[in-house]
């Protein structure tokens, strides 16, 4: 392989990347609206503003589509506990943890919706990934928080079901928007009432935990 065809190789790989997202954008935004059965691949190609061919040439089907962007969704939530260990501070782990799930509500509220769809709907399509790899990393998290609990750095509860309580707090504000935008009389959520309701989330949680 020539030193040109080398150099190429970085590029067509950005190219491909931007394409794809470019897709799984534009699939977030027909799957948010019309669901799963309701969304075409041609649907999501004229939102894209790319030929149906390409779409396909990026994902095989529809059903391989809605499945990137489930794994998307999965990898921008997943990401914000990754690193924790028995070592970790628990109030500047819970703290990211709170602050990163809230930003990504308030920047991917149609992210958090499909996920939600999914799940109501019986989780068609990750129920594998669920009682497989899910399962194993909240376990894997519940025994670090555990150890928490067993080290005086937090006061004793289930750590899975604090999982499960700040999951819902914090989706709560994208899969519920409307209604809460409603009731608060506001058009949209804007940095300031986002930093606030973290701030509220944040302060609750830890003191429930005897975290100061």
């Amino acid at each position: 392989m020539s030193t040109e065809q080398e150099m190429d190789k970085p590029k067509v790989g950005r190219i491909r990347e931007r394409n794809s997202q470019q897709i799984i954008q534009a699939a977030q935004e027909e799957f948010v609206l019309h669901g799963f059965k309701g969304t075409s691949m041609q649907s999501i190609a004229d939102r894209a503003g790319l030929p149906k061919a390409n779409i396909h040439y990026y994902f095989k089907n529809k059903e391989n589509l809605y499945n990137a962007v489930l794994e998307d969704i999965i990898e921008d939530w997943n990401v914000v506990l990754s690193d924790m260990d028995e070592n970790s501070d628990p109030k500047e782990v819970l703290t990211n943890f709170i602050r990163n799930k809230m930003q990504l509500s308030y920047k991917k509220p149609k992210a958090s919706k499909i996920f939600a769809m999914e799940i109501i709907q019986g989780a068609p399509h990750i129920k594998e990934y669920i009682s497989k790899e899910l399962r194993i990393w909240v376990k894997e998290r519940v025994q670090i928080m555990q150890s928490w609990i067993d080290q005086g750095k937090m006061r004793a509860v289930d750590p899975m079901h604090l999982i499960f309580m700040i999951w819902a707090t914090t989706q709560h504000y994208a899969d519920f928007n409307t209604q809460i935008l409603e009731v608060m009389n506001r058009r949209e959520y804007d940095d300031e009432e986002i930093e606030r309701i973290t701030e509220f989330l944040t302060t609750m949680i830890l003191n429930g935990l005897d975290i100061q």
